[in-house]
């Protein structure tokens, strides 16, 4: 395969990842969560891989609340890989440049609502064995942070509230 290339989005490729984000899933839920939240004065971070000038690939993080707590955190939704272009190692491509640009703005952990099977590769456990839990119902397993910062997660505790616009999924 040829490299891949990560970069932050340009306003130019905005509906390239609306595209990307619309193929990768089942709806255009998570490509019009991706302009919501772009839009909507929320930190984050958007990053593209491009195999050569093609965008194949795209992870978005934005800023998340621990509740009673002031502690930066992001949370890594969504990632989305076009179709025919999975399982040839882009999205962990994505995951790990997504993972140093948080750490070079300043967040001391990332969670995520995702595959058990997938982003413990990249450090991520579930979020309860640190007393952390999702604002959503959703199992234990796959509700996951990883810590930027060692010890910055040491006697936090509580519930991680996304942006509003994650509601309207």
């Amino acid at each position: 395969m040829r490299e891949i290339i990560v970069c932050k989005e340009k306003v130019s490729e905005i509906q390239q990842i609306w595209d990307v984000n619309s193929a990768a899933f089942e709806t255009n839920g998570e490509a019009d969560l991706v302009n919501r939240l772009r839009n909507c004065g929320v930190d984050f971070i958007s990053l593209v891989a491009k195999l050569e000038e093609e965008i194949v690939g795209h992870i978005l993080l934005t800023e998340v609340e621990l509740l009673n707590s002031d502690i930066k955190i992001a949370g890594l939704a969504p990632m989305a890989v076009k179709p025919n272009y999975q399982n040839n190692g882009i999205g962990s491509v994505l995951v790990k440049q997504g993972l140093k640009e948080c750490i070079t703005s300043g967040y001391k952990a990332v969670v995520v609502l995702g595959h058990p099977n997938y982003y413990p590769k990249f450090g991520f456990e579930p979020s309860v064995n640190f007393g952390i839990k999702s604002e959503y119902d959703v199992p234990d397993e796959v509700f996951m942070i990883k810590e930027l910062d060692k010890n910055s997660l040491l006697e936090l505790s509580g519930i991680v509230k996304y942006h509003e616009e994650f509601n309207k999924l």
